[in-house]
């Protein structure tokens, strides 16, 4: 019998990649979805399309335990993978509680329907860089000391512990994936990454002129998401539950990110931004860089997407979108 996975957050840029990496595997795909996405499946269903009827939906929202409660007992998955948040940090800032609501309360449910009706299932926890926020180490690793500077990064730094004191109080196996940014055609527009990628594209097919940004000098560990789904497995599959850092170790600032975008359209970023004061953060990060080095050790993981690499896909795969919706 194929094992059977759940996923929060499948329609998702890593619910997607994974829901595709668990498939190839032989897996029965089990995702968990809100009523209004059943209700307009063409826009929320854009990144599983491929795949959609290999698929088993079902309907429930992280606000309410009883609706998990159902698709735990119809699922009794062997692996669930937590992916649903509100990721928006920006967004963060503006409603706080919205953002603990969802991260916090939403992964203490989701912790309890799994321990009350399938406490064998092994369960991964989507963490964040975010979480250790602020610090003054070079290369960020899982004993560096969290300090996170959003509602976002505080929501899962407790969404963490959580997941933690179910591994030690109730014996779930339960990791955590303290996860550097990680990007890839499938990122939101409203990430600075796809918004840089998909103006430069615009931009490069006259259909807008400028690109309004906010801190350029943050400098940000970015990664294929193709490549850190894998690692996400890769956890589950361990005899003991643990945490690790994923991440390519090497930081690059959002001027290098704007650099690449533009000059991949043979164009010169400098002409085109214009910095908005109103887009900084209250509370900025200045740099992260992760340490993967237990990743690589006990997970047998390596990214293989450069940062080079990363932004050209998404900045070629824009333009092809955009190039195709103006010929339209």
């Amino acid at each position: 019998m194929s094992r059977r996975a759940l996923i929060t957050g499948i329609t998702g840029q890593d619910g997607s990649y994974l829901a595709e990496l668990l498939l190839q595997k032989g897996y029965e795909v089990h995702g968990m979805v809100r009523r209004v996405a059943l209700e307009n499946p063409e826009y929320h269903f854009r990144r599983i399309t491929k795949i959609r009827d290999r698929l088993k939906l079902h309907s429930a929202t992280l606000e309410n335990l009883a609706s998990l409660q159902k698709v735990f007992k119809e699922v009794e998955p062997n692996e669930c993978y937590h992916l649903a948040a509100q990721s928006f940090v920006s967004y963060s800032f503006e409603d706080e509680f919205s953002t603990m609501q969802a991260n916090i309360d939403g992964t203490h449910y989701v912790l309890s329907a799994l321990k009350d009706l399938t406490p064998d299932c092994r369960f991964y926890f989507a963490g964040s860089s975010e979480m250790i926020g602020e610090t003054k180490e070079i290369h960020q690793s899982e004993s560096t000391p969290f300090h996170p500077r959003s509602t976002y990064g505080i929501s899962k730094a407790a969404a963490y512990y959580l997941t933690q004191h179910y591994r030690e109080a109730y014996g779930i196996h339960a990791s955590s994936g303290i996860l550097y940014n990680h990007e890839s055609p499938r990122r939101g527009h409203e990430f600075v990454t796809r918004k840089i990628s998909s103006y430069a594209a615009k931009i490069k097919l006259g259909l807008c002129s400028e690109l309004r940004l906010g801190n350029l000098d943050s400098r940000r560990d970015w990664g294929h998401s193709r490549d850190y789904v894998k690692a996400m497995w890769a956890m589950l599959q361990q005899d003991s539950p643990d945490d690790y850092v994923v991440a390519s170790g090497k930081s690059h600032s959002v001027k290098e990110f704007c650099d690449m975008a533009f000059s991949t359209l043979d164009m010169d970023y400098n002409r085109y931004i214009v910095i908005d004061e109103t887009l900084f953060r209250p509370a900025e990060i200045h740099h992260l860089a992760g340490d993967a080095s237990k990743a690589k050790r006990v997970l047998k993981w390596e990214p293989s997407v450069s940062f080079n690499d990363l932004v050209k896909e998404m900045v070629l795969s824009d333009l092809e979108m955009y190039g195709r919706e103006a010929s339209n």
